[in-house]
């Protein structure tokens, strides 16, 4: 039980990252792109990484221990299956709410201007905004990107709290990788309910919701799984924990390629992208190394 409470821990810090990206937003004096283009390069380094070098392996193992080298082809469908379903979540979600959109300098720029609030009031006060279409526009794309990061947090939190089940030491660096891949996500949420309301503990509270979506789904898919398949002492089988692996490896090598390198590059100059890339699979491979 001490394990499953440090999978969900790991999962929550992961999921909790968002309120950080929100609260870098309002309390920076102003966004840093490259740190952002770094992280985010990083967060994809350490996802492929990982995901080709030890969970999908992980997923073979216990796979063919069981069926032998069927267990290969189930564990490369699981793979693809696994980037399926974040592939249909992904185009779920309509392309101007895409919560991986990237924001520019002056769209940011206000957030970190203690008077904007004030200003805002005023000009809510004037009837210039609030109860504007536009107001309505950009409150509904700022909650549309809220519930867009959850669905996407779902998988994202049952791939960390399924790592760190296994192995407490690889579930800190999935959680890691995950928490800085969602600090942007934390900024696209604060946007638009920022200036829709000029409420910074409004923008904040639904950035941080968002990322509860993680540990949620995390408990969600816990808790469905001890009871369809566990056993009789509630322990999930080693082969369904293989298909699992194989499917979190093709959820997080989707994430790592379809949003996190085209928002790396986006935030960032020259080879900032390839950098926090290269730095990730580096310190990915050395925790490895020294964990066995």
């Amino acid at each position: 039980m001490k394990d499953v409470w440090v999978a969900l821990g790991l999962t929550m810090f992961a999921g909790m990252a968002t309120g950080i990206g929100s609260a870098i937003a309002f309390m920076a004096r102003r966004t840093n792109y490259r740190f952002l283009s770094v992280t985010t390069g990083f967060s994809a380094g350490v996802m492929l990484y990982v995901s080709f070098v030890e969970i999908y392996v992980k997923g073979v193992e216990a796979l063919t221990g069981r069926y032998g080298d069927w267990g290969h082809w189930i564990n490369a469908a699981s793979f693809f299956t696994g980037m399926l379903l974040i592939g249909l979540i992904d185009n779920l979600i309509p392309a101007e709410e895409n919560p991986h959109e990237t924001h520019s300098e002056a769209e940011t720029m206000p957030l970190h201007d203690p008077r904007a609030g004030l200003l805002k009031d005023q000009a809510k006060a004037q009837g210039a905004h609030g109860g504007t279409p536009h107001g309505r526009k950009l409150m509904r794309m700022g909650l549309f990107t809220a519930l867009a990061i959850g669905i996407h947090n779902f998988p994202e939190g049952l791939a960390t709290f399924l790592a760190a089940l296994q192995d407490p030491g690889l579930g800190v660096v999935i959680a890691v990788a995950i928490a800085l891949h969602n600090i942007p996500e934390g900024i696209s949420v604060s946007v638009p309910i920022f200036y829709a309301t000029g409420n910074r503990r409004k923008a904040f509270f639904y950035s941080l919701l968002s990322g509860l979506a993680e540990p949620v789904g995390a408990v969600i898919a816990y808790l469905a799984l001890r009871v369809f398949v566990g056993g009789a002492d509630g322990a999930i089988p080693p082969q369904v924990m293989g298909i699992l692996f194989g499917g979190v490896a093709g959820i997080m090598v989707y994430i790592s390629l379809d949003e996190l390198l085209p928002a790396s590059r986006a935030y960032g100059k020259g080879h900032d992208s390839l950098l926090g890339l290269v730095a990730g699979m580096v310190v990915m491979a050395l925790s490895l190394l020294l964990m066995k």
